[in-house]
């Protein structure tokens, strides 16, 4: 399998651009349907060691359905697949640029959940307009065991995110463990007490924000994996402007820089669209940086083949 390998702020990307499995055509949520129910190894291998680690976002790249896009993909991680990944478009955006494939200006790509657009900057800074985004609950409570009361609101910015304000310690890499098993607790205690996004969906991202001296906001993301995100997380950032967006706290086309546990940042704001019910579209300014590229190797007689499960 070729791939690429990118971070976005951070945050790592694999894009594999040839050797996957053929899922045929139509929707991208119809091939990504295929690609769970008959082709999950291929998730493992890539993702899972001895070729991948717990924070790595794979990326599978795809003929769109619609011709005007520029690409297809679908996302996966350690855990399963997500619907549309902030970070990872950034990131597959600076790989096709980086291959040749796309130049400066305005491109198309086609996710599972909708069609984001992508803005190549002259200066390589890369835009995503996500897919609408909004809170469906807002001061939410849940019940911690061992921790207590947590209040957050219920947001979708292309997964369902759990957002609380306010951590238990300092959002720094050196807390990590402590952020991981407070947001973990967090996950669990939603999962048992049925508070779920829509339809029933189970809210697998915990987003905890505090206030930045650099920045409007510092999160800590925690993926569905068990993973942290490195980045501010896209889709994060698309669910808490969302929330400011619902509280009236931030005006369409404002500024909000979103500060992520790393230090990095991603720029965002947002527009309504005509008959939004409610709904806004963010956009998502970051940088990606291509750091490898080459063939993952499945040899038949490798024990490992598909990825260690641990």
């Amino acid at each position: 399998m070729e791939f690429v390998d990118s971070h976005t702020a951070g945050e790592p990307t694999r894009v594999i651009l040839s050797g996957g499995p053929n899922l045929g055509a139509g929707p991208l949520a119809e091939r990504l349907r295929r690609l769970a129910g008959g082709h999950d190894t291929f998730r493992s291998a890539v993702i899972h060691e001895p070729r991948g680690s717990d924070v790595l976002v794979g990326a599978l790249l795809l003929q769109p359905q619609d011709p005007g896009c520029a690409a297809g993909v679908i996302y996966f991680n350690n855990a399963g697949y997500l619907g549309m990944c902030g970070h990872g478009t950034i990131g597959l955006v600076a790989t096709l640029a980086h291959l040749g494939r796309l130049g400066p200006g305005q491109h198309r790509i086609e996710t599972p959940v909708g069609t984001v657009r992508a803005t190549l900057h002259d200066n390589a800074e890369i835009s995503i307009e996500n897919v609408p985004s909004f809170r469906l609950c807002k001061s939410v409570q849940v019940t911690v065991p061992g921790i207590g009361t947590v209040c957050g609101d219920v947001a979708w910015g292309g997964n369902w995110f759990f957002l609380v304000d306010g951590a238990p310690v300092d959002l720094t890499p050196a807390n990590s463990h402590k952020l991981t098993e407070y947001a973990w607790s967090i996950r669990r205690a939603l999962q048992q007490q049925n508070i779920t996004g829509a339809e029933g969906a189970e809210i697998d991202h915990i987003e905890i924000s505090a206030p930045s001296a650099g920045a409007d906001s510092r999160n800590f993301v925690l993926c569905p994996g068990k993973a942290y995100d490195r980045s501010p997380c896209g889709t994060g950032t698309s669910a808490k402007l969302a929330c400011l967006a619902a509280d009236g706290k931030l005006a369409p086309g404002q500024t909000w820089r979103q500060e992520g546990i790393l230090g990095t940042v991603f720029t965002g704001c947002y527009r309504v669209p005509d008959g939004s019910g409610g709904r806004i579209v963010p956009s998502i300014t970051g940088r990606a940086y291509v750091t490898a590229k080459g063939y993952l190797l499945l040899q038949p007689e490798d024990p490992f083949r598909d990825g260690i499960r641990l």
